[in-house]
């Protein structure tokens, strides 16, 4: 069973509230004319109800759930079980996270096609295979039958039963044709480690083939010392000549990866790069006028999608706020203050909010709100996710176009895209 996917000639727009490049791209004369997809849904209204409802039954017992899943998931099929980090905790959230998105998705199948086409390509890391989904789809509903309790009926199964083939489809056919045109992970060596205060570091990596990616996307990184655990960091660079990435990675309170890459991580170390994601590109710009706004280690894509604008010549004008709680922790400002002397279309303001400072004072929502308007700009958003919500709210709120208002997801990007 697989969605239907039709062409029309009609206007087409994705709902997501973060479009894809291609769907976000200024209208330009193309070489050929290719119709847009339509995606029919595959299940009727009906099926999709005893979904939701469903799912709104055993929402109160996920996180058990989730326990029960990958209990029996390796009681019954033990070769999975080494797919899988020594610590469960993360990975059961994420599975929790994947099926709250694909509810709350199943009435709209342009984005869940999207999203699952992204969560099959990305699973191709873990060493997940087209046979592997049979069992995870056998334990899946018998999960959701124990903890649906007598809720659960024959038509709710056959409902949740045609869901899952409809996203393993999807999934299993991403992942085949990615794998057709690029590896899972590419090794990478460390070449150049520098610490810059506040648990933070700058981690340039070599990878060992060609890496593509794109200024602004993010890459999920596992380390050698914590095998199969993943965690995403965008690029601080445009692509350079000689292939090289450097992350800025700031240790987490907790965070075993984040804490391996700032205070254990040495030249020499090879790390693994799962595939480049995301949306937040400089291709997705309709206007020419740009508003960056970045808080802390969220520079980084930022600063990339700067350098990419210098690249293509400076046919931007670019503001770029950086905000932080106090002075010291105002993260790279002096780095792009020279870029701002170098480059005559780049303005860049630094934004404190809990202690008084010479320049502005304020968290950035509220400066963006005093300097704006910003509806004649394309805006990119990178940071603390509160600092993300906060400042799309306050553009938003001021006349900015929602689909001009790009950022990538939080924690594990994939399974919270916008």
């Amino acid at each position: 069973m697989r969605f239907r996917i039709t062409r029309s000639s009609g206007s087409h727009t994705s709902s997501s509230a973060h479009p894809s490049p291609a769907e976000q791209a200024p209208a330009r004369a193309p070489r050929h004319t290719v119709e847009p997809e339509v995606v029919e849904a595959p299940l009727s209204p009906h099926e999709i109800d005893l979904i939701r409802a469903s799912a709104s039954v055993v929402a109160p017992l996920a996180a058990d759930m989730t326990v029960y899943f990958y209990a029996i998931l390796f009681a019954r099929y033990p070769e999975v079980r080494p797919m899988f980090p020594p610590g469960m905790d993360p990975q059961r959230g994420r599975l929790l996270r994947a099926l709250l998105r694909i509810v709350d998705l199943v009435d709209d199948p342009e984005n869940l096609v999207r999203f699952c086409e992204h969560l099959g390509r990305d699973h191709r890391k873990f060493g997940a295979l087209a046979a592997h989904f049979p069992a995870v789809g056998e334990c899946l509903l018998a999960s959701l039958a124990r903890y649906a309790g007598p809720a659960w009926t024959a038509e709710i199964a056959a409902a949740w039963t045609k869901a899952y083939g409809a996203v393993a489809d999807l999934m299993i056919s991403a992942a085949e044709q990615d794998a057709a045109v690029r590896p899972a992970v590419w090794p990478a060596t460390v070449v150049h480690r520098v610490p810059r205060g506040h648990g933070i570091a700058e981690i340039t990596v070599r990878p060992h083939m060609p890496y593509p990616y794109a200024a602004g996307q993010y890459v999920s990184v596992e380390t050698p010392w914590y095998p199969k655990q993943w965690r995403s960091y965008s690029p601080a660079n445009a692509p350079r000549e000689d292939g090289t990435l450097t992350f800025h990675v700031r240790a987490v309170p907790g965070g075993s990866v984040s804490n391996a890459l700032v205070r254990r991580c040495a030249v020499g170390d090879v790390l693994r790069l799962g595939p480049a994601m995301g949306d937040m590109v400089l291709d997705a710009a309709v206007f020419k006028d740009l508003l960056c706004v970045a808080g802390g280690t969220g520079l980084a894509p930022i600063r990339a999608l700067v350098e990419e604008v210098a690249r293509r010549g400076g046919r931007h004008q670019v503001d770029l706020f950086l905000g932080a709680r106090t002075g010291a922790e105002l993260y790279g400002v002096d780095d792009m203050l020279r870029m701002a002397q170098r480059h005559h279309w780049l303005t860049v303001r630094g934004a404190v909010s809990d202690e008084y400072t010479p320049g502005i004072r304020g968290s950035l929502p509220d400066v963006l709100g005093e300097y704006g308007p910003w509806y004649q700009h394309d805006v990119y958003l990178s940071g603390p996710a509160a600092m993300v919500v906060s400042a799309r709210e306050t553009l938003t709120l001021n006349g900015t176009s929602p689909e001009r208002i790009h950022y990538d997801p939080f924690d594990t990007p994939v399974l919270s895209m916008p």
